[in-house]
């Protein structure tokens, strides 16, 4: 296996064209591997394969039959969504020139050898390697919590199954009842996700008639993305039911006890709770961290001109798993990363033009009905990382008509996302 050190050692000060061995145009269709068929590796697929026109062969390595997205599934939660429109395959994906799916896990990456091993054996050599394999899960991260125990106090931050629960125990709670929310440390996947979460929560709750039940967020950060419009709509919509709690007043989350739904903080025990959603800390997905692409955060450290990792210019890590700088952890920033990595493959793979870096990022947020919220920025490359140049969000005056809008157009985003990557 090449080593980072070794591997750096003989690529300093050379361009990014002029590190690795170039394919040979003619001989045979290049090949690019993109693990992980969510938005940023879909995304890559579908502007690469329309540039190369079959001229690339392209393996997708994708487990799932069916995508799952987890950007709009807290609407799925506040019963505004159902769960179908949440759901994609990938057969469009499948009859695209060049294209092959591989319906298999990725086991690991060999960069001496360019290939990617499959969880049934299979080998797949690659000229240039894509990676977008989401997030990993910290169970460590809150004691008392483990994989076994995401059964009985869900995370729901991988959509499916983690999803479907929440939604069943959400509809559970009394009135009356108690329901902890544990956010999660920076970074990790959709800032202001727990946020809308807990917002979709609140809606369920009061639509049903369940107003006199409690929303406890402990929050390990001192302050949140979006946090004073959130706080406005929780007081508009949702008065005196939801509780954030920084650091400073929680003290700390001691342990949870998913038997007896026990959540002890520092400051309060709160015993028998009837929902207790565990958002942990989250990593790059275990493929990056085992093919020594991350750094010590256990994120993957890019070049922010093309998104290639900073360990191996031949392989491209995008989205969720990728450390980008300003940009946050989004579906839209992975599809914006994902035209320009696109881009520089058809560049040096088909000797084709590629655009100057330039990236953008949009997150809604929905706290009611019609009353959605957004954050959103335009990003360049800087010396070392992404940088924001351009920031945008919502405001506290911001009238009823405005926020419907929002609304609709993170909704027409939704739609026309999923229809240009699954349809």
């Amino acid at each position: 296996m090449l080593t980072r050190r070794h591997f750096l050692a003989g690529a300093a000060g050379l361009p990014a064209t002029g590190r690795f061995s170039m394919p040979v145009i003619g001989q045979a269709r290049p090949k690019v591997v993109i693990v992980g068929g969510g938005a940023g590796g879909a995304s890559v697929l579908r502007r690469l394969a329309g540039l190369a026109n079959g001229a690339l062969d392209i393996t997708l390595v994708e487990p799932q039959a069916v995508y799952t997205s987890c950007f709009y599934s807290n609407l799925f939660l506040g019963g505004f969504l159902p769960m179908e429109a949440l759901r994609h395959d990938y057969a469009a994906i499948a009859k695209l020139p060049g294209v092959t799916l591989a319906r298999d896990a990725a086991r690991a990456v060999d960069w001496e050898r360019r290939q990617v091993t499959l969880a049934g054996g299979a080998v797949l050599p690659y000229d240039r390697l894509v990676l977008s394999p989401g997030i990993d899960l910290d169970y460590a991260s809150v004691p008392g919590w483990s994989r076994e125990a995401e059964e009985r106090m869900p995370h729901g931050w991988k959509a499916g199954q983690q999803t479907e629960l929440l939604k069943r125990q959400i509809d559970a709670v009394p009135d009356g009842g108690l329901i902890v929310v544990i956010a999660p440390p920076n970074p990790y996947r959709c800032p202001p996700g727990p946020y809308e979460r807990v917002s979709m929560m609140a809606h369920a709750l009061t639509s049903t008639g369940r107003t006199r039940a409690r929303i406890v967020i402990l929050d390990p950060k001192d302050r949140f993305s979006k946090q004073p419009l959130f706080q406005q709509g929780w007081e508009k919509y949702y008065p005196g039911m939801i509780e954030w709690m920084p650091p400073a007043i929680h003290a700390g989350i001691g342990n949870v006890d998913p038997s007896s739904m026990t959540v002890e903080t520092g400051f309060e025990t709160y015993r028998n709770a009837d929902l207790v959603n565990v958002i942990p800390r989250q990593t790059a997905g275990r493929l990056a961290i085992e093919a020594g692409l991350t750094d010590a955060s256990l994120y993957c450290p890019v070049d922010p001109r093309t998104m290639q990792s900073r360990a191996d210019p031949a392989v491209f890590v995008l989205g969720d798993s990728a450390i980008a700088g300003d940009m946050p952890k989004s579906a839209f920033a992975a599809n914006s990363q994902a035209q320009m990595v696109a881009a520089v493959i058809a560049r040096d793979l088909l000797e084709a033009g590629a655009p100057a870096a330039a990236y953008r990022n949009r997150c809604w947020s929905l706290i009611g009905p019609d009353d959605s919220v957004f954050v959103g920025g335009e990003y360049q490359p800087g010396p070392d990382r992404i940088e924001q140049t351009v920031s945008d969000i919502s405001t506290l005056d911001d009238d009823a008509a405005t926020r419907r809008a929002n609304y609709e157009d993170s909704a027409g985003w939704y739609a026309g996302l999923t229809l240009e990557l699954f349809g």
